[in-house]
């Protein structure tokens, strides 16, 4: 007989692998790229697709899967998305081209979309203490940097001794696992007929959220374009028809009030502004330590694991300690820690293996601590039957975190680089693209041109630089502004805002 308590810990771990692997599928193609490229003959903008697909789809379906879920139950939620994941994931690793791999990553994100809010939901449903709670919603948090840096490290050990797909068949056995445990662990369904869930709304959010994210990406290239303007007017209209609807109905897939919580604001802040630096550092320092260093796949994903290495146990103590020192310390505190943390890192990366790890390991303390309570300071800071809701706007934040990164760190990197790059004479301009095209010029001959292996390689490095110190500015002014936010926020009154019977006047209204 499995007792009450050891039932809850259990589900914990079965949520907790649904979440590993919607966060796994974030990064695992970071290094596994170069040989999709290959096996598919994928030209550049359809590998940019093939990685972006799953989070731009993802980004777009979270509101309106989370209230969904307040509706026909989390429990139910949950199992659907762990059904679409599996077949998605043996659709992608069997795509006999880039445009399916394209459709199926888009499937994987509906998939990971019902999932998502569903596993914060249910953690917030299950553990009725307070203490608890929040030690289970660190573990559930601390997970999103963990399954990130994972990513990189598995697809390089499955690439040695397998063909690309591999990378999304590991999906299917813990897909099969997570499903029985549900199944016997979950608490019963916790579905409300009575609650409305307006499909519309969720179409609009979809247009908006996709619209800014692809508009947010054509930004970072340089001059307009048709696909930018679409973008632009989708993310306009959709966010503003969105916004106009949600005032008017009784059931909103968005309450907007709930901003007006300064802990939930802060919380919701945290976790965009972490898988922004998550990202940002994961993808670059990938490629960095690959192109210039000469490191295989596996070994530059062992060197960025050093952040979840160093995410766990702060992960773990700030949920512990959440109720004695409250969230200021931990989260604006964490993320000032993970500042120094990339300090350290632009300071030593082409000088000191040792100090390079030493920073990483505390950017990842840092980040580890806020990200876990951010988590606890977002789902304790709304009242239970808000569940859903809740949940679908800290993944949207995390969402959007790694997706502003990924393009706007990369095109910074890209522009730094090509305007940087001293080309040695008679070498072609197409070696200002990438250092890439640099690196494949310079081996065209009987002889390596090391000069211009050389400038390709300082100039890399000096564009790494431009975004280590783009991402210790935000680091920095996010802990500022969460400071601000949390500073009335003292030990005891971390999760004092969570009103669990309190009902909107619109809602009263409605119920009338």
């Amino acid at each position: 007989m499995v007792t009450r308590t050891r039932q809850r810990w259990l589900l914990l771990t079965a949520v907790s692998a649904g979440l590993l692997l919607i966060t796994l599928d974030n990064s695992i193609l970071y290094t596994t790229l170069p040989t999709l490229v290959d096996e598919l003959g994928a030209s550049s903008s359809e590998s940019l697709w093939i990685i972006n697909a799953y989070p731009v789809v993802m980004a777009g379906l979270l509101l309106g899967s989370g209230t969904l879920g307040d509706r026909v139950g989390h429990r139910r939620m949950f199992l659907i998305g762990l059904v679409i994941f599996g077949v998605a994931s043996l659709a992608a690793a069997f795509s006999p081209s880039p445009e399916a791999l394209i459709a199926a990553r888009a499937f994987l994100a509906i998939g990971a979309a019902s999932m998502m809010p569903a596993t914060l939901a249910l953690i917030r449903i299950t553990f009725d203490d307070e203490h608890e709670r929040n030690i289970a919603i660190a573990i559930w948090g601390s997970l999103a940097i963990v399954g990130s840096a994972l990513g990189p490290i598995i697809s390089g050990i499955l690439l040695q001794s397998f063909w690309w797909g591999s990378v999304f068949i590991i999906n299917v056995p813990v897909v099969i696992a997570a499903i029985i445990a549900t199944v016997v662990l979950a608490p019963p369904n916790d579905a409300d007929p009575s609650k409305r869930w307006d499909l519309l709304s969720s179409f609009l959010a979809l247009v908006a959220l996709v619209g800014l994210t692809v508009l947010i990406k054509e930004l970072a290239k340089s001059g307009s374009s048709p696909l930018m303007i679409t973008a632009a007017a989708a993310a306009t209209l959709g966010g503003w028809a969105f916004v106009r609807r949600q005032r008017h109905l009784p059931y909103p897939l968005l309450d907007f009030t709930i901003f007006r919580n300064r802990a939930f604001l802060a919380g919701v802040l945290a976790a965009g502004f972490a898988l922004f630096a998550v990202a940002g550092i994961e993808l670059l320092t990938t490629q960095r330590f690959q192109l210039v260093e000469g490191f295989t796949p596996l070994r530059a994903g062992l060197l960025v694991a050093a952040i979840a290495l160093g995410a766990l146990p702060t992960a773990m103590v700030g949920g512990a300690i959440l109720h004695k020192v409250g969230l200021l310390p931990i989260i604006a505190g964490g993320l000032a820690l993970s500042t120094v943390g990339v300090l350290l890192i632009m300071l030593y990366f082409d000088t000191s293996m040792a100090l390079l790890i030493t920073g990483l390991i505390v950017t990842g303390a840092g980040l580890g601590a806020a990200m876990s309570v951010a988590s606890s300071a977002i789902m304790g800071n709304v009242p239970a039957r808000r569940a859903g809701m809740a949940s679908s706007v800290e993944e949207v934040s995390y969402e959007f975190g790694s997706l502003i990164a990924v393009a706007l760190l990369g095109s910074l990197m890209t522009a730094v680089y090509t305007a940087t790059i001293d080309l040695p004479p008679g070498v072609p301009d197409s070696a200002r693209d990438s250092l890439d095209a640099a690196l494949a010029l310079a081996e065209e001959g009987s002889q390596p041109n090391t000069p211009l292996i050389t400038a390709a390689s300082e100039a890399f490095d000096g564009a790494y630089l431009a975004v280590l110190i783009v991402v210790a500015a935000v680091l920095a002014v996010s802990a500022t502004v969460t400071g601000l936010l949390l500073r009335h926020h003292g030990p005891g009154s971390a999760l004092a805002s969570a009103a669990p019977h309190e009902t909107t006047a619109r809602e009263h209204h409605a119920n009338q």
